[in-house]
């Protein structure tokens, strides 16, 4: 059994102590990690992320590819402003936010610290410190976890989460485009409702047709607007001039830049993904 200092000639695993305090671990939990001839296929795998978005039929949803359209990680919580507030990391560190950077340096998606943990050491991917120096797994095991660092506990010690993660052969840029969905509707209309203003709870937020689908309105960025409850009901079937309810703005598609896109649903970024997402 290798411990988590170690890199395994051929596949292996992490083992991570968890539950306790330090020194003191109540359980274990292992990451499997394949061998080294997979690690480009890892690279790729590791990064893409499922279908999230729920909850409207109206809205078409779709798988989000490394190389497709930008969308929210699902492995973090949407909008949730304990992912990134220093006070409040006291949640799983492997679920952290970790900025990828393809083999040019340029960031292709924000994923967790599990997936950076297992691309780290299955030899696919190398951590970026705050200085801008390049460590493989060994090197990055014997950085001291400081107070300002999220630690990971594991046998014999803890271990730094990355911020930062350079994919070695993955040469792909995302392109900026941003999926219809439910989701980046709210977040164009920044979750305020585009007939009265109000910006209630995001569970009493609906999708409105400007021009019902039962009149031959589409799914577009143009005719999709995010609306209360009260306000959807009040409209119907109807177009807004037919009851009398002016659009706050008119809906189109947004212009979002790169960075902006990674960052959606994220009250803000690590200081270390500055430089990274300056040039994106």
């Amino acid at each position: 059994m290798e411990s988590a200092g170690q890199r395994p000639a051929a596949g292996g695993a992490l083992f991570f102590s968890r539950g306790g305090p330090p020194g003191r671990a109540i359980c274990c939990y292992i990451l499997a990690v394949p061998r080294p001839e997979l690690s480009e296929r890892l690279g790729a795998s590791l990064l893409s992320t499922s279908p999230s978005d729920v909850g409207d039929a109206d809205v078409v949803g779709g798988h989000d590819e490394l190389d497709g359209s930008f969308d929210i990680d699902d492995d973090l919580a949407f909008a949730n402003p304990t992912i990134l507030h220093p006070e409040r990391r006291s949640r799983d560190p492997l679920t952290l936010p970790v900025l990828a950077l393809n083999r040019h340096f340029h960031p292709v998606q924000v994923t967790t610290a599990r997936r950076a943990f297992l691309l780290l050491f299955g030899g696919a991917a190398h951590a970026i410190d705050e200085a801008g120096e390049v460590h493989d797994f060994p090197s990055w095991r014997r950085l001291p976890v400081r107070d300002s660092d999220d630690g990971l506990p594991i046998i014999g010690g803890s271990l730094r989460v990355p911020r930062v993660l350079h994919l070695r052969r993955y040469e792909r840029v995302r392109r900026p485009t941003v999926r219809l969905s439910r989701r980046n509707v709210m977040l164009r209309d920044a979750h305020q409702c585009q007939y009265c203003s109000k910006r209630p709870p995001v569970r009493d937020l609906n999708i409105d047709h400007v021009v019902p689908r039962s009149r031959g309105g589409v799914d577009s960025w143009e005719n999709l607007v995010t609306a209360c409850r009260p306000c959807n009901l009040r409209k119907g079937r109807r177009t807004p001039e037919e009851a009398s309810m002016r659009l706050l703005r008119a809906p189109t598609a947004p212009r979002w830049s790169a960075s902006m896109l990674l960052l959606l649903g994220r009250p803000e970024p690590f200081k270390e993904w500055e430089p990274f997402l300056k040039s994106a």
